[in-house]
């Protein structure tokens, strides 16, 4: 497995980490497809097959009650001139003993009771790096929650993190970059 992902404080305190297990937590977030800062193969585009990428984790915390995965691309539309951030995929309530998604998981591959929010093209599912322009990067940030959060649908990003908050007992980023290829 490439990459290595860094703990951040989203949501949480050095309060709350001291109360769940004596100190930070390292939360790490990995994939084969790419490593930390790399590019993303073309397969998990929208120039390929436009599956996901395999993920895997370790060091969940071990009060956390589920796991939430958001991927998204803050450069949209143009990395000299980002306007918004770009939904790809929002997982929510992913049990706190899953490793791992594998590669191009689908709906009925998911861990049970995994939820799956909407991303920016309003559909539920993942969708890959299309940038229109220039080299893109594509967080995929996993959360460690101290609970399980209610059934909020087809939730977007901002309705989970809205539902997730003061809940975060770690966090674990990867990044990986994209640019579609010249015609």
């Amino acid at each position: 497995m490439a990459g290595i992902a860094v703990f951040l404080p989203f949501f949480c305190s050095q309060a709350r980490a001291a109360r769940e297990g004596g100190g930070s937590v390292a939360l790490s977030l990995t994939s084969a497809a790419f490593g930390a800062n790399g590019s993303i193969p073309a397969k998990h585009t929208c120039e390929g097959a436009d599956a996901s990428p395999a993920l895997a984790w370790s060091a969940v915390p071990a009060g956390a009650k589920s796991l939430v995965l958001i991927v998204d691309d803050p450069d949209a539309p143009d990395p000299k001139a980002p306007q918004t951030t770009w939904v790809h995929w929002v997982l929510y309530n992913i049990p706190p003993t899953t490793t791992s998604l594998s590669e191009g998981v689908t709906a009925a591959d998911l861990p049970p009771g995994t939820r799956e929010g909407l991303n920016d093209w309003r559909r539920k599912g993942y969708g890959g790096p299309c940038p229109p322009i220039g080299r893109h990067r594509y967080f995929h940030k996993l959360y460690a929650l101290d609970i399980a959060l209610a059934d909020l649908g087809a939730a977007t990003k901002a309705q989970v993190e809205a539902a997730m908050k003061g809940h975060v007992l770690a966090q674990a980023e990867l990044v990986g970059t994209y640019e579609k290829k010249k015609p």
